[in-house]
C-alpha cells in the first residue's frame, strides 16, 4: 500500500529506556515521590515526552521499554550477552514503573516484553507500519537501529536534534543499513558484550563488506581476503578464519527481531487522548509541581 508522502501517517517509535537512563544521570536526585523515593529519572523522562509531543505533534506513537535485561532470547543463544552490564539500582527500577505509567496515562502505546528487547519491539512495530504504508521515525541515538533505516524510515536523535536516513547511516558507520547487523557481528559491541572478531575494527569491517556485501558471502569466499588491497588483509584473513564460529554467533545477536508480539493494526498505535484522572493521580504521587501538571494537561492529539 503506497500513498503520497503528504497523506501518509508517521509512526514515531521511542527507545524509552535510553531516555530514562539519560534522565537518571542528568537530573539531580532532589525529586522525591510521596514516600520519599527518588523520581529524578521520571521527571526527566516526562520532560522529554512533553518536549517530544509538543514538537512532533505525532498521530501515532510507540514507547518501547527494555524489560528483558537477563531474559532476552539472546541470553539463550549466548549467556554472556550483556553480562558486563551492571543491573540498574533498585531505586531506578522502581522509576521505570512510573515512566511506563505516565507514558500510558498520556495516551501513548507502551510496549514491553520479557523475551524481546526494545529494539525488537520497535523493529516489529515498524513491520506493522510498513504493512499499512506508514512512514516511521525511530527516536533514538543507538547505532543498532541503523539496520532498520530504509526508504520512508529515518532515525532521530531527539536530544541533539539530528536526523538521518540511509545516506546518514552510511556516513556514520561506513556501511549500508542492510549491512549494519553484519558490520556489528564483525566488529563486536562492547556495550552489549557481543564478541565479534578480535582485531577487526570498523574500517576493516566496512572494507570487507564493501567487497563481499554480506557476512555469508565473506565466509563463502574467504580465500580471496589475502589478495585484497588493504592494509592488514593477511592478518584479517587469519582472524576471520580462526573466529568464524564467533562471528556467526555474534550475527545471531546483532540482528533486530521483526516478529516480537506487537499490535498488528496501525490504529492500535495511534496517540489517544490522555487519561487525565490517571495522570493527575500519578503526578500527585510523584509530587510534581503545577507547571509540569499544566503542561501535561495541555497535551492532546
Amino acid at each position: 500500500m503506497h500513498r503520497a508522502a503528504a497523506d501518509m501517517h508517521t509512526l514515531y517509535l521511542i527507545d524509552a529506556s535510553l531516555y530514562v537512563f539519560r534522565a537518571w544521570h542528568a537530573v539531580p536526585a532532589e525529586f522525591r515521590d510521596h514516600d520519599g523515593a527518588p523520581v529524578n529519572a521520571v521527571y526527566g523522562f516526562l520532560r522529554f515526552l512533553c518536549d517530544f509531543l509538543e514538537r512532533a505533534r505525532p498521530t501515532h506513537v510507540v514507547v518501547a521499554f527494555d524489560e528483558s535485561l537477563t531474559s532476552s532470547f539472546r541470553n539463550a543463544i549466548y549467556p554472556e550477552y550483556k553480562a558486563n552490564r551492571e543491573m540498574p539500582p533498585a531505586e531506578l527500577i522502581a522509576q521505570f514503573a512510573y515512566c511506563k505509567g505516565v507514558a500510558a496515562a498520556l495516551g501513548l502505546t507502551v510496549l514491553t516484553d520479557l523475551q524481546y528487547e526494545a529494539d525488537d519491539l520497535i523493529g516489529s512495530a515498524l513491520a506493522t507500519a510498513r504493512r499499512h504504508g506508514c512512514r516511521a521515525v525511530i527516536v533514538s541515538a543507538d547505532k543498532d537501529f541503523g539496520q532498520l533505516v530504509d526508504g520512508d524510515i529515518e532515525q532521530w536523535d531527539f536530544s541533539r536534534d539530528q536526523r538521518w536516513d540511509t545516506h546518514g547511516v552510511k556516513q556514520r558507520l561506513g556501511v549500508r543499513p542492510d549491512q549494519v547487523a553484519d558490520f556489528l557481528a564483525l566488529t563486536g559491541d562492547a556495550v552489549d558484550n557481543i564478541p565479534g572478531v578480535p582485531g577487526i575494527g570498523a574500517k576493516t569491517a566496512a572494507t570487507l563488506l564493501a567487497h563481499f556485501d554480506t557476512l555469508d558471502a565473506l565466509y563463502a569466499r574467504i580465500e580471496e581476503i589475502p589478495y585484497l588491497r588493504f592494509r592488514g588483509s593477511g592478518q584479517a584473513y587469519a582472524r576471520l578464519k580462526q573466529y568464524r564460529e564467533q562471528a556467526m554467533l555474534s550475527r545471531a545477536l546483532t540482528g533486530i527481531a521483526l516478529d516480537a508480539p506487537v499490535p498488528e493494526r496501525i490504529d492500535a498505535l495511534q496517540w489517544s487522548s490522555p487519561d487525565l484522572a490517571a495522570l493527575e493521580t500519578l503526578l500527585e504521587k510523584l509530587r510534581f509541581g503545577p507547571l509540569t501538571r499544566s503542561r501535561c494537561r495541555a497535551l492532546k492529539p
